[in-house]
């Protein structure tokens, strides 16, 4: 059963979040749907919950810029761009550091993160009492309509997040502007509260969106809002694996294949959202283990379509893309 808590709730909202439960709780644009973004098993119970059939990359929420900047590495634009407009609804996607505490999952294993810091008296009092960078995209189901109200969010979530802190009605209604810093020129990624022109005012042009067709397309980055690529391993993935090479390490699921030189077990009880949670960790691991030990591929052992089955099915088809 979802709580539904009121203002006076936060202590036990955060309480909730550092124990890895999901809380929706109000911004100025519209009802986030909050996990604490460092335990990758709390991540991949957002996606579980929404339904969401991709691992796009999730904003990330801190109480203040200097919270935020300990997990990216801004620049002078960044710095600007805070300073004049947080709190706010205004995301920056900016390069990951390398010490960040954020897991894999919460950036869809990109090397990058999507930060701001909301406009909400109830966020930012939430945000300060549960000391961790909390991932929140709309608490809706995937491909709803975002909830601007604590009603909103019982509709389509009741059941399946610990807690929603009502707040009352957002103030904005839309997402917040996302603006990518990662390259030489500013682009926007997807418009919200905040206005092209009034970012041009602090930091001059900025280019425009990629088409959502061009980026799928072209596997191109990007960000919350859009078709996305992900990391993918320079190791080949080859998927439906029912035997392991002898240069290949394993990506398991379940009991593992016998034979391999390195194997990352995804979720040896087969359990989707631990899969979801150590999908990017293993990736990873097996690229760096493989690359040292001199392996030729990756085996990817078959994952059911069922719960994030079908979210983890995506990502490593596009792992094994061809490129």
């Amino acid at each position: 059963m979802t709580e539904r808590l009121p203002p006076e709730g936060v202590p036990r909202a955060a309480a909730l979040l550092r124990e890895g439960a999901l809380v929706a709780f109000p911004t100025e644009t519209v009802y986030g749907l909050g996990a604490d973004a460092r335990s990758g098993q709390a991540v991949a119970a957002i996606f579980e919950a929404k339904g969401r059939p991709h691992f796009n990359p999730l904003i990330l929420h801190f109480p203040e810029p200097a919270a935020a900047f300990e997990e990216v590495v801004p620049d002078e634009r960044a710095h600007a761009l805070a300073a004049r407009f947080w709190p706010g609804p205004l995301t920056l996607v900016l390069p990951r550091r390398r010490n960040s505490r954020v897991d894999l999952l919460a950036g869809a294993g990109l090397d990058t993160l999507a930060v701001r810091v909301p406009a909400h008296p109830l966020a930012l009092a939430l945000l300060r009492e549960a000391a961790t960078p909390v991932a929140a995209p709309s608490a809706n189901r995937s491909g709803g309509v975002s909830p601007t109200t604590a009603e909103h969010v019982l509709d389509g979530l009741s059941g399946r997040i610990a807690a929603v802190l009502d707040g009352g009605p957002c103030a904005v209604g839309v997402e917040s502007t996302v603006l990518d810093l990662t390259g030489a020129g500013a682009v926007l990624l997807r418009p919200g509260g905040v206005t092209a022109a009034a970012i041009e005012a602090v930091i001059g042009p900025i280019g425009r969106p990629i088409p959502v067709e061009a980026a799928e397309a072209t596997r191109t980055l990007r960000s919350p809002g859009m078709m996305l690529s992900h990391y993918a391993p320079a190791l080949p993935v080859r998927l439906a694996a029912g035997e392991v090479g002898l240069e290949e390490g394993l990506l398991a699921f379940g009991p593992p294949l016998p034979g391999a030189a390195v194997t990352w077990n995804l979720s040896p009880s087969g359990d989707t959202v631990e899969a979801a949670a150590r999908l990017f960790s293993g990736l990873r691991w097996l690229d760096a283990e493989g690359a040292r030990r001199g392996l030729k591929g990756i085996a990817a052992m078959p994952v059911p379509v069922e719960g994030l089955g079908e979210a983890i099915n995506d990502r490593l088809r596009r792992a094994a893309a061809p490129r």
